[in-house]
């Protein structure tokens, strides 16, 4: 981090209201919330485009193991460097205390406590790049433990909080050169040396080209030293490991199969002693085993998973297993149709706690060893779009949680679930407790800012009548007398879903007098298995009609003009933008976001080949052209006329930018109204800068505005 940074640290500090039930929850469910702080000044018209400057996201809460105080990532930009940033922050589960424990243009994250509550590990790149640090909660001092050459992620404290496993990055020999260099003459500048790879993911999207090597396991003293590397071998072990009850073993998920390259998913449950022995192998079956959490007494095992039949969508269960191997693994959310994720244990290893989401939200639940499900929590979540996505929690010795939160006017905060209550003096059951709301990191922007409306509804397939559900966001000002133009955005995956959760784009373009529907099309998940596939080998197809359904059934509500109809969406929603402008001439103009336009070249150039070919398809290009080419955008491309945007990064490697190029090129080669922008240092999602998305923002409403009717053009 450059030296002025240090000097001149990045600090948000915000009062914190007063505590007020939240009467939108249910009543079993209930959230005691901040109130927003009063204004200053009149409330703007809607959300601005530099609010993304502004505004924060709580995430990851830690609960301290007497239940007293949980600590939290708060992530923020600032508009100097144009640079996202995090810190840790501190507040009481009774509502109180509410501060930082740490400050600075820096990026602290992935806080853990240690067993005793008196310290807490975490990962900062403060002193200029990224290493273990550990913090000291009774005098606030805090100290470096490690030097290490490649940034550890996924820590974990050991059972008597003397060691901290973690996983990093070690390098490994490249393949072999057929022929050597000769040297370069004393004093000579010769070029960078060509770079050789040898595997089938050889650059991931973020990353860029691949260094050689894997994640591997490592155990370093809590109090500072030398770590020790406890995996070894070509594969990558980069899940967070858990401590066997004893500390001599670390339990974790990895794929160590030899064809790990072509066999993406299928990953095991695998205990490493911690003194280097050889692993065991726990688990075996095709297909992942992921997020293992040890019960109480170490005898079992939770984890995430499924038996892979190489569908395109295809439902987490949370299972339970004997570590011993002694007893067959056991489904407990067979009958919910649901993702389940992130299992954690009950204190006193009865049930296990975990998350799921259903119709577009997220919810915190409870199963015992019989499968029964107890709903705790709604609206997990911590994010800055309607992806229903995030919602970390962590469950306390006495059974608390902490979790973070969000809904269609909060990005993320972070909420208390207190453990159920004592027994009433008669002997009758408790009264379920109701979680807490704790923080509003947003309110002083907020409470200047008059956000649009958010309201759910759902509509008939003109395919076959399903249901499919949708959100509108309505400008700040909605008048219903009065007619607006509409757009159309669309999510990508296409193995994802939209949710009623805060969006900065659709409240932007809400901002500047545009209605915006966003729709779960077939294909979405968290509507069960039989849904999501309805596009398995099938997409893009008729999800096209789910959204025409949603389109119509605005309409029919009397305030759009349908002369001023706009389409957008970015990855999956990039491709059904093309598709859907190949099948229709409704839409005045649209802006397609890094889509995937050739489905032949995208499978041999994106960071997921053998992901697509033995999911998304029934097998590789060249046996299946026919199959590749009439799935592309261009098997509808001779229908094109609506004028056209494409935005890609420069750096993605999930939907190569090479696909955006194809499709602008056919654009002007066609003849229709087209320009490309080129995102510089972005990969896909167009987020890491701040001012980068809100270029994204602005081109695509700018885009709009530019095609509206002569009385209404903005440009």
């Amino acid at each position: 981090m450059p030296k002025d940074q240090k000097e001149k640290p990045v600090f948000r500090a915000r009062p914190i209201p007063l505590l007020l039930l939240l009467s939108a929850f249910a009543p079993a469910l209930a959230v005691a919330a901040p109130a927003a702080a009063p204004a200053s000044v009149p409330p703007a018209k809607g959300l601005q485009p530099s609010d993304v400057f502004d505004l924060e996201q709580a995430t990851d809460p830690q609960l301290s193991p007497d239940e007293k105080f949980i600590v939290y990532v708060r992530r923020f930009a600032d508009i100097k460097t144009d640079r996202r940033y995090s810190n840790l922050w501190r507040v009481a589960t009774d509502g109180g205390e509410h501060r930082p424990l740490t400050y600075g243009a820096f990026n602290d994250a992935n806080a853990v406590f240690s067993p005793d509550g008196k310290q807490l590990a975490f990962t900062s790149n403060r002193d200029g790049s990224a290493q273990i640090w550990i913090y000291w909660l009774e005098s606030g001092q805090m100290a470096r433990i490690t030097n290490l050459t490649e940034g550890p992620n996924n820590l974990a404290f050991s059972p008597d909080g003397k060691s901290i496993a973690f996983t990093s990055f070690v390098g490994s020999k490249g393949p072999r050169i057929v022929s050597d260099m000769p040297a370069a003459p004393e004093g000579a500048t010769w070029a960078e040396p060509a770079k050789t790879y040898d595997r089938l993911v050889y650059r991931a999207n973020g990353a860029g080209y691949l260094d050689t090597g894997f994640d591997h396991l490592f155990v370093v003293p809590a109090e500072g030293g030398t770590p020790r590397q406890v995996s070894r071998g070509d594969f990558a072990h980069n899940t967070t490991p858990r401590f066997t009850p004893d500390g001599k073993a670390l339990v974790v998920s990895a794929n160590r199969r030899a064809d790990w390259d072509m066999e993406p998913l299928d990953n095991e449950l695998w205990e490493f002693p911690v003194d280097g022995g050889e692993p065991r192998q726990i688990s075996k079956r095709q297909g992942p085993d992921n997020d293992p959490a040890l019960s109480p007494d170490g005898k079992k095992i939770a984890y995430i998973g499924f038996d892979d039949r190489y569908q395109g969508y295809q439902v987490g269960e949370l299972w339970v297993t004997a570590r011993d191997g002694a007893s067959a693994p056991k489904s407990l959310t067979a009958k919910l149709d649901r993702d389940a994720e992130d299992p954690q244990w009950s204190p006193d290893g009865r049930s296990i706690f975990f998350r799921y989401e259903d119709h577009g939200r997220a919810f915190l639940a409870r199963v015992d060893m019989d499968g029964n499900i107890t709903k705790l929590a709604e609206d997990l979540g911590s994010s800055a779009s309607a992806y229903s996505a995030g919602g970390l929690f962590t469950v306390g010795p006495k059974g608390g949680v902490a979790f973070a939160t969000s809904d269609s006017y909060r990005i993320g905060d972070i909420a208390y679930l207190p453990p159920p209550a004592a027994a009433a003096k008669r002997g009758g059951p408790a009264d379920p407790p109701k979680p807490r709301l704790l923080t509003d990191v947003n309110a002083d922007l907020l409470s200047q800012r008059t956000l649009g409306k958010v309201e759910r509804f759902e509509t008939p397939s003109k395919h076959d009548q399903r249901p499919i559900e949708a959100w509108l966001v309505k400008p700040p000002d909605f008048d219903p007398s009065k007619k607006y133009p509409l757009i159309l955005e669309i999510h990508g995956g296409p193995f994802a879903a939209y949710g009623p959760h805060f969006d900065i784009e659709k409240q932007v373009w809400a901002a500047r007098g545009f209605l915006v529907v966003y729709v779960n099309p077939r294909g979405s998940t968290s509507y069960g298995q039989e849904f999501g596939n309805l596009i398995h080998h099938a997409y893009p197809g008729d999800d096209f009609f789910d959204l025409d359904s949603a389109v119509d059934a605005v309409i029919a509500k009397g305030n759009v003009d349908t002369d001023e109809l706009y389409i957008t969406g970015g990855s999956g929603g990039g491709v059904l933008t093309c598709w859907t402008i190949g099948r229709t001439t409704r839409y005045r103009a649209a802006v397609t976001v890094y889509p995937v336009i050739n489905w032949f070249s995208w499978v041999l150039t994106s960071d997921l080949p053998s992901y697509g070919v033995k999911y998304w398809f029934p097998g590789v290009p060249w046996e299946h052209t026919e199959h590749y080419m009439k799935r592309s955008l261009f098997s509808v491309f001779g229908n094109v006329v609506t004028p056209t945007m494409v935005i890609t990064g420069e750096e993605d490697w999930r939907t190569p930018i090479s696909e955006s190029e194809q499709y602008y090129t056919a654009l002007k080669l066609k003849g229709v109204e087209t320009v490309l922008v080129r995102v510089p240092g972005e990969p896909h999602g167009i987020r890491v800068r701040p001012s980068h998305h809100i270029s994204k923002i602005l081109n695509i409403v700018g885009w709009f505005e530019k095609h509206r009717k002569p009385a209404d053009a903005k440009i």
